[in-house]
């Protein structure tokens, strides 16, 4: 028997609490890792953005697939499932902060980190988890489902986190209005530094995958002091038959990965707090060319995801004329980045393996 992370929203938690609790589903990028996971293991229930531990499901059948909706009316994107015993299944306010001394203190992943970044094993579902965590998580929401311990949720902090319904031509569409984050006076350039730094990376990655680069012409000097491209990768026009609005927005894009004439993916490196600049610039490009078939990406460091996802998902962004932000753009923390860069033999993987890294707002 072993530990995983089955990670929800508050919106699928609720669906789930919901539904007969016998079926956890997970997107198809991540049928490698469901492969792994055996009858009698156990997933881990965790809130995002709530920041809860909120049930232990134990697995009894799979993987298997199944695109009949589970948590939405229609175009459910988690089709790879397991048939699973809701052991704990607790309410929202029921549910353990991490925060809490008694969790925080006390898992392997966690401990000694307040002030660093340690979302570790809960960047995404089917993360293995330690026994000794997993066997202390279980030993706190146990007492839960007997004497619940009662954590209050600021009620405007939840109604954030839960999207609303938009009805559009083709279907409804789930938004969210996050609250602005006003940005801190002055540059930070330390930030800065950094997120060239993941340019240089994002570059190095993508000529390690056979594609030719792209860089923003005023970020090239900076960039070249950490990657130094082999002769015709980094390109100097883009190859591209669009008009010049078009043209100009792909060219303010950080980081562009071509093959032959073709765009393959883009990537907005988001070092700023407010994390607007790049997905304006990618829902523009969507704008122009809505029929254009590319994967966007928004990279940024960990502690940010909550709020790119939020960001992708407001209305400006979901109600796009030809189809939501969120279908076409994904998030990829620095982390996972810095993970991926460390695989063996990268010029002999696809760059899809990008997709099991990523997170999505839809």
């Amino acid at each position: 028997m072993a530990y995983y992370t089955d990670l929800f929203t508050v919106e699928t938690y609720k669906a789930f609490l919901s539904s007969d609790k016998t079926v956890a589903g997970f997107r198809e990028s991540q049928r490698t890792m469901a492969k792994r996971i055996k009858p009698g293991d156990k997933m881990l229930a965790y809130l995002t953005r709530l920041s809860r531990w909120a049930g232990v499901l134990e697995v009894v059948e799979g993987p298997y697939e199944d695109s009949t909706p589970i948590f939405y009316s229609a175009d459910d994107p988690f089709i790879i499932r397991f048939k699973v015993n809701a052991r704990i299944a607790l309410p929202l306010e029921h549910a353990f902060p991490i925060q809490d001394a008694r969790v925080f203190d006390h898992l392997s992943f966690t401990r000694g980190r307040r002030e660093q970044y340690w979302l570790g094993p809960l960047r995404r579902s089917l993360q293995h988890i330690p026994d000794e965590d997993g066997l202390l998580l279980e030993g706190l929401l146990n007492p839960q489902t007997v004497t619940p311990e009662v954590f209050p949720i600021d009620a405007d902090e939840l109604e954030e986190m839960e999207p609303q319904r938009v009805r559009r031509a083709d279907g409804d569409v789930r938004v969210v209005v996050p609250k602005d984050v006003q940005p801190p006076d002055g540059g930070d350039t330390k930030a800065e530094r950094e997120s060239i730094r993941m340019q240089a990376e994002l570059a190095k990655l993508g000529e390690a995958m056979g594609c030719r680069i792209w860089l923003p012409r005023n970020d090239r000097a900076a960039v070249l002091t950490h990657w130094r491209p082999h002769d015709s990768i980094l390109i100097d026009s883009l190859p591209l038959n669009y008009d010049e609005t078009t043209i100009k927005t792909i060219e303010q894009i950080d980081v562009i990965w071509l093959k032959g004439r073709a765009i393959q993916r883009a990537f907005e490196v988001e070092h700023s707090t407010a994390v607007y600049s790049g997905l304006l610039r990618m829902a523009d490009l969507l704008a122009l060319q809505p029929n254009m078939n590319i994967a966007l990406h928004i990279v940024a460091p960990g502690e940010r995801r909550e709020k790119v996802l939020a960001e992708i998902r407001r209305p400006v962004f979901s109600l796009l004329e030809h189809q939501p932000l969120a279908k076409k753009c994904s998030f990829i923390s620095y982390e996972d980045l810095t993970e991926i860069m460390a695989l063996r033999h990268l010029s002999h993987i696809a760059d899809s393996v990008l997709s099991e890294y990523e997170d999505r707002a839809d």
